[in-house]
């Protein structure tokens, strides 16, 4: 059963543009014919199980990956043909943690400004400013071992700013957090969308990480099965709320509040 729900009005340039995206692990197939796009300054949740091959996903936009068909483009620059210009307008955040906990948290900052080719003294001020937007302004010095997990995800996402960033990936930013830094840590990026016009692709498993009027993807097995508003989505599938709506999509089962 497929869902196709009425998709964000159309902008002239997509903050991100997947276009029939394929790729595989061998004769597994990860993706399949992947197509879906991402306005500017909006937050668009890419919903899945595990496996459903949302990393494999990032992975292709951030060009760790090459697909096997498709295009990816980050603000029309093609990440295939013009990869530097598209990976400067973007910010990722990984599943993984890649911070070095050995490091300050400002050490940290300044190695991904200098990889950018930031100077020292703008470093220092752009780190400034995106610390206090994460709510980590007095812990510029401090190693990152001694931070929280959220703390971590909370320097990962200044990090992921610092060099001023058009579009903004997320994967899985808060599995393993509790309920209360998972929520901080919805309320900065969703901040981000609304003071810096931001376009955000947020992965999860969560759902009720999910507002009504979010813009979801639901991917499962490589397959987009619904693309659009969230209470469209609902609407489409007969249910009561994206979760449902999620189950009647996948055939799924919902433990806890996880997929």
């Amino acid at each position: 059963m497929t869902a196709v729900a009425a998709a964000p009005p159309k902008t002239t340039v997509s903050a991100l543009s997947v276009e029939n995206v394929s790729h595989a692990y061998g004769a597994r197939v990860a993706l399949d014919e992947v197509s879906f796009e991402v306005a500017p300054t909006s937050f668009t949740v890419l919903l899945g199980l595990n496996g459903a091959g949302k990393s494999t996903l990032f992975s292709v936009i951030t060009h760790l990956y090459v697909s096997r068909s498709g295009a990816v483009r980050i603000f029309g620059r093609d990440v295939a043909r013009e990869s530097g210009a598209a990976l400067s307008l973007l910010g990722v955040v990984f599943q993984q943690r890649t911070l070095d906990p050995d490091l300050s948290v400002a050490q940290n900052l300044a190695y991904h400004g200098a990889l950018h080719g930031i100077g020292r003294r703008e470093s220092r001020a752009r780190q400034a400013i995106q610390l206090a937007r994460v709510g980590l302004a007095d812990r510029a010095g401090d190693k990152v071992r001694f931070l929280s997990g959220g703390q971590m995800r909370r320097v990962e996402i200044a990090r992921a700013l610092l060099h001023r960033p058009r579009m903004l990936l997320l994967d899985e930013p808060t599995a393993g957090l509790d309920i209360k830094a998972r929520a901080g840590i919805l309320e900065v990026v969703r901040g981000l969308v609304a003071a810096e016009g931001i376009g955000v692709l947020w992965a999860t498993h969560l759902v009720d990480e999910i507002r009504e009027d979010d813009h979801v993807v639901v991917l499962h097995k490589g397959h987009v099965l619904a693309d659009g508003a969230s209470r469209s989505i609902v609407r489409s599938a007969g249910a009561g709320s994206i979760g449902e709506a999620f189950t009647s999509l996948t055939g799924g089962g919902r433990e806890g509040g996880e997929w």
